[in-house]
């Protein structure tokens, strides 16, 4: 199958680093028009030389900023067709015991992993609904699904969040033509966070972790990027509400 997605026009964010940025590549070679939106504004420049593409540093925790976004791209394409939701992550925060767990640590990490994904849908839902057709995919991840390697409460339970945002945001726009699905990936090495995760193992837990996943290793950005791409295209018109773990087979 030879996903092509010429003429179509996407938003990837989380796009300075990591699984961001492999999707935004692959989005690219497949002939769609690609916008890149990040916190890391520097990081972003750099993703946005590489690629060809224009790039809109952005807080997308912030309502009208997301929604601004939307309406720019609008304005300069006249269409936006994809939103592959990749921005993210744990924010430099560690596991630690319940009790610990402050106000501000939470909340931040439901505006890092939900809140940007909602406000960014909400925002271009009218458009979606008027084109008839449109693609939102979002990168949640295995914890999403069940308790998180990391510990960490607020990740857990916002990636839970995504993934139900995921689902509603499916039966309210189906009618419409536009799906809505998530990915879930394991451990990818792409960042400070997941590397200094993966050292915090020590060999011994790394060789189990490995020993947990039916493919005996851990994958790489571009493995999530080509599941994000079949949601992404016209042969997936027919799935939607969907996760599907990107994990190597996690036992």
């Amino acid at each position: 199958m030879r996903i092509r997605l010429d003429g179509r026009v996407a938003l990837v964010t989380g796009a300075a680093q990591g699984i961001g940025q492999a999707i935004a590549r692959s989005l690219r070679e497949a002939g769609a028009r690609i916008h890149l939106t990040d916190l890391d504004a520097d990081g972003l420049a750099v993703a946005g030389e590489n690629l060809q593409a224009r790039t809109h540093p952005c807080d997308l925790a912030d309502r009208a900023a997301a929604h601004a976004l939307v309406a720019r791209i609008l304005a300069e394409e006249g269409r936006l067709d994809i939103l592959a939701l990749a921005a993210g992550g744990v924010r430099g925060q560690v596991g630690r015991p319940i009790e610990e767990v402050t106000e501000e640590d939470w909340h931040r990490l439901f505006q890092a992993n939900v809140d940007g994904a909602f406000w960014l849908a909400q925002g271009a839902a009218p458009h979606f609904r008027q084109s008839g057709w449109g693609r939102i995919v979002a990168v949640a991840s295995s914890a999403g699904l069940r308790p998180s390697l990391t510990g960490i409460h607020a990740y857990t339970a916002s990636k839970h969040a995504l993934v139900g945002t995921v689902r509603q945001l499916s039966w309210e726009l189906g009618p419409h033509g536009t799906t809505v699905n998530a990915v879930a990936p394991g451990l990818i090495l792409t960042n400070p966070a997941t590397h200094a995760q993966w050292e915090a193992y020590g060999p011994e837990g790394q060789q189990r972790l490995l020993d947990s996943l039916h493919t005996r290793r851990l994958g790489k950005a571009e493995d999530v990027a080509a599941a994000v791409m079949f949601l992404a295209s016209e042969q997936a018109g027919w799935i939607t509400g969907q996760v599907i773990p990107v994990d190597g087979g996690r036992l």
